[in-house]
């Protein structure tokens, strides 16, 4: 009996001789091309792209510990986005600014900001990618500016640094970045001279020197009072969208949080919900919270949920005509008949979805 040869496409049989094992079997990644094909790839026109990322700490020694602290978090933000970032401390929102800051490099996963593959860079391409793709405000003021320079001298130290520009260049865009943020008229005033809101605008001066893609603030309003915190993440929002620059902001202040139009919240190193912002036809500005259902088809539950319905170890869901039905599983006992099964009880969190 003679068995057919299958031949991988493109590949016509040769009189000559027989097919080897390998070009008559398809490889992994053969079949893989072949399942996507027709479809777009995850995340292709997203400006920032995390997919599955992983990230574990280890500590060194006799005990040493892993410490996971992002594990596999899926996150997509379009250009021209301004994004808050919340969660817990120690939920894994720092670790992701780092990552994505070029600070820091993943485990495992995919992350790409701007095209850019954050896995694979160089020394030389990740001090490229600071330098030029990415900006920075962080918390403390006295990590965004140099004490002994001036308003002015720091807008344009990053010009400086990195090349390619002329002096009245750098001149010009320096007046119009500290008029943008409204600081034109303490471009002369060093740090020490300035409030801690005004350090922070010029901080975002500072961010948008060179003309960056993506902005990226780690608690920028933390040490600020309030009317002050307004300020400066007014100047973030005017900045994104007058350049149209992507702005991700982590943040503990719901003031900030609540005037994006995109919340992301992080618990245990995965995104777990995303809230959305609309403005009404009367005006109202109307939030929705979604949770997050990840390319493996994990979700979290809110937390105040589980409290709510004494949630723990399991639960039982049942696919509706238009929703997933949730319920707690019965104390001790995860057969049926628990009387948790019927409908109307209240006990159904399954989220609704159009058909």
């Amino acid at each position: 009996m003679s068995w057919p040869v299958l031949w991988p496409p493109g590949s016509p049989p040769s009189p000559s001789r027989a097919p080897t094992w390998e070009e008559a079997v398809d490889t992994l990644a053969d079949l893989e091309a072949r399942a996507t094909r027709g479809g777009p790839a995850f995340g292709a026109d997203a400006h920032i792209l995390c997919d599955n990322l992983v990230r574990i700490y280890k500590t060194e020694g006799a005990a040493a510990v892993e410490v996971v602290a992002l594990q596999g978090l899926d996150l997509l933000i379009g250009r021209g986005e301004l994004v808050a970032i919340v969660g817990a401390s120690g939920s894994g929102k720092s670790t992701l600014l780092n990552i994505l800051s070029g600070l820091d490099v993943p485990t495992a996963g995919l992350a790409r900001v701007a095209g850019t593959d954050l896995l694979s860079m160089t020394p030389r391409d990740r001090l490229r990618y600071r330098r030029s793709v990415v900006g920075f405000v962080w918390q403390q003021t006295a990590r965004n500016l140099l004490p002994y320079l001036t308003a002015r001298e720091n807008v344009m130290l990053p010009m400086r640094l990195a090349g390619g520009t002329s002096r009245r260049a750098r001149s010009s865009r320096t007046d119009e970045l500290l008029e943008l943020t409204g600081m034109a008229d303490r471009a002369d005033r060093r740090p020490g001279e300035m409030s801690g809101g005004e350090q922070q605008r010029v901080a975002v001066a500072v961010a948008l020197a060179n003309a960056p893609e993506v902005v990226l603030a780690d608690e920028p309003t933390g040490e600020l009072d309030s009317e002050s915190a307004g300020t400066v993440f007014g100047v973030l929002r005017h900045a994104n969208r007058e350049l149209g620059v992507t702005t991700v902001v982590v943040t503990h202040d719901p003031m900030v949080s609540e005037q994006v139009d995109r919340t992301i919240g992080i618990r245990d190193g995965r995104t777990s919900s995303e809230t959305f912002r609309r403005t009404s036809s009367d005006g109202r500005v109307v939030a929705e919270e979604y949770a997050v259902l990840d390319r493996a088809g994990r979700l979290q539950l809110p937390r105040e949920f589980i409290n709510a319905l004494s949630m723990e170890h399991r639960v039982r869901l049942e696919l509706e005509r238009d929703h997933i039905g949730v319920w707690p599983s019965a104390a001790g006992n995860d057969t049926e008949g628990t009387g948790n099964d019927t409908e109307g009880t209240g006990n159904d969190t399954g989220e609704e979805t159009n058909e």
